[in-house]
This record gives C-alpha cells, structure tokens and sequence, in this order.
C-alpha cells in the first residue's frame, strides 16, 4: 500500500505520518519543501519510502502511483494577504493533485477550512450550499474557491473527501509561529512569566475571553481522515470539528490544570491586522459526518490539552 502525504513535515500532515507509521504502514511518498530545517524534527523517527520536493510530485518517472493521496499540505497563514501566493498553492496546485487523482483513479482526501465560513453569519453547517460563503481572507477564500471548484466538476477522483478543520491543536506544530494554537503559545507563556495573554474582545455583550471556538485535537482529526480513506463515506465535503464551542477562558484554566498551576490570565487589545477578520464564534455542525458512520466520541478540550501538555510539550516530544 503506497500513501502520499502532501504537507508532509508541517504539523498535521506529519501528525499523519506517525499514525500512518503506527498502523503499520511506511511505504510513504512524503511530500512538502524540505527547505524548512525548524520542520526537520516532524520526520524524525518517521518512516517513509521517498521524500519528494512539492514542485516534483507526482511525477510517474520518480515514483509510483499511489494508492491514495491524503493533501493536507497548503500555505495556511490567514494574515497573507498576497492572492497570488494562494492561487498558486492552495487553488492550482490542489487541482493539479485532483485532475491527477482522476485520471488515475486514486482516493483522493483533503484539508479544507473553517475558514471558508467567514463570521459564521450563515452558520457552520456542511449541509448548506457551499457557494453561499462569504469568507473574511484570502487564505479562506482560497479553501472556499476549491472546494466549490471540487464539487462542480464532473471528472472526480474514485473516493474524494474534504474535510473543513476547524481549531485543531497538538504536537509538531512548534515551527508555525504565530499561526500555532494557543495551547502551544500559552504553554511557552506559562513557562516564562507564569500567566496567558488572551485577547480582549471588542464585541459588546461578549466578554474577554470568551471569544468561542470549536476546538479539535489533532488525534481526533486523524481518526477522521482515517476513516474516510478506510471506510469511504459517501463524496463530499465535510465539517471536521467537535461540535461543541468552547471559550478561550475554558482553554487557557485547562492548560493551568494541565500543568497544576494556578490560572492567570491578561486580556491583551487584538492585533489591528486581524481584528476586522477575527472570529468570535465558531462550532462546527456535525451531523453528516455522523450520519456518515464516524461514532468515536472526541476527545474533550480538558483531556486533548491534557495529553498535549503532559505527552508532548512537557517532554518536548514530537508525534
């Protein structure tokens, strides 16, 4: 069984690996640029057959066809602001991979957004007709204009799921910067002055912190994208969340708990480049996939921190 992985030394696409890895499977086309040495410790331990450049692959004179293709590699940062970086990597890259997948009849998985939902004023169902979404930044129009491409197109891979991720933390995502979980900011926070920063809200009616966001372990979305590879749902577009909206305030006390420390938190002013744009709310829908056959319950926010915290950024381990 021949797996690709695109995004393969970032944060959820090595996340992937390791669990590909520990479900028996190493006969892997890792795919990324390798340019990156802060991202060199997501494949260490990892086994793999090829590692492939992004400009190369797929390239049949390089490697073999692949038995399914998970694209989870894609520029990610929601305060780009350059379109043309997007539509060379996220929209026609993602079509060249499709078109591939098509036309070779491989099962074909891939990372949308919550971000395509924009503020949520139309709400966070997978259900409603895509093309009515009004996303808040190039990054999310991005995700938006492929998956709407995907859906109209008449030549499609065999199996082909997209899943839209909602707020997903975990291990190996220390290489994002600011774009890393506020777990990961927290912890280091934590460490260094013993308090969390969280920002203030500039919404009346709704208080510091409890900004809400439908929160995800990255342990949880692989089962996820695991299961739409074994057990093929359905084509289609689907929300990958928990379903429950917690509030800044609840993550930032189970990372105090986490670490058995006493919780102390400052509300900082929200950066002027993303306070127009900011989420306040967001909850993913969670009934198609259900209805889809996926019943393992998810992780809750306390216990997902909890293994976070005490499995990986304690130890400095990697997945």
């Amino acid at each position: 069984m021949k797996i690709a992985v695109t995004g393969a030394a970032g944060f959820i696409g090595s996340c992937l690996v390791a669990e590909l890895n520990a479900l028996g499977f190493d006969d892997l086309i890792l795919v990324d640029k390798f340019d990156n040495a802060l991202k060199q410790n997501n494949l260490v331990g990892k086994s793999y057959d090829l590692l492939i450049d992004r400009s190369l692959f797929p390239n049949p004179n390089l490697h073999e066809k692949p038995d399914v293709v998970f694209h989870i590699g894609a520029r990610t940062d929601t305060t780009e602001m350059d379109n043309a970086i997007f539509e060379t990597l996220n929209i026609a890259y993602s079509k060249m991979l499709w078109n591939y997948c098509a036309e070779n009849q491989i099962p074909f998985i891939y990372a949308s957004s919550a971000a395509t939902y924009g503020n949520g004023e139309f709400g966070f169902d997978d259900a409603m007709p895509i093309d009515q979404l009004v996303p808040m930044n190039p990054y999310g129009d991005s995700k938006q204009i492929f998956d709407v491409w995907a859906l109209s197109q008449e030549k499609a891979p065999p199996h082909w799921h997209g899943f839209k991720f909602f707020n997903v933390f975990g291990p190996n995502e220390y290489h994002k910067g600011r774009m890393a979980s506020v777990v990961f900011h927290a912890f280091n926070q934590i460490n260094q002055s013993g308090k969390i920063n969280l920002f203030q809200s500039h919404k009346e009616g709704i208080a510091d912190g409890d900004q809400k966001r439908d929160f995800i372990y990255v342990k949880d979305l692989l089962s996820v994208l695991l299961f739409a590879w074994q057990s093929k749902p359905e084509n289609g577009i689907y929300n990958l969340g928990t379903g429950v909206a917690r509030t800044f305030n609840d993550l930032a006390n189970a990372i105090f708990t986490a670490l058995s420390k006493e919780a102390s938190i400052t509300y900082i002013p929200t950066p002027l480049d993303i306070r127009d744009t900011y989420q306040y709310y967001t909850q993913a829908t969670m009934q198609k996939l259900k209805e889809s056959g996926y019943n393992k319950p998810f992780f809750s926010l306390e216990a997902g921190v909890d293994d976070y915290v005490k499995n990986y950024l304690q130890p400095n381990l990697f997945m």
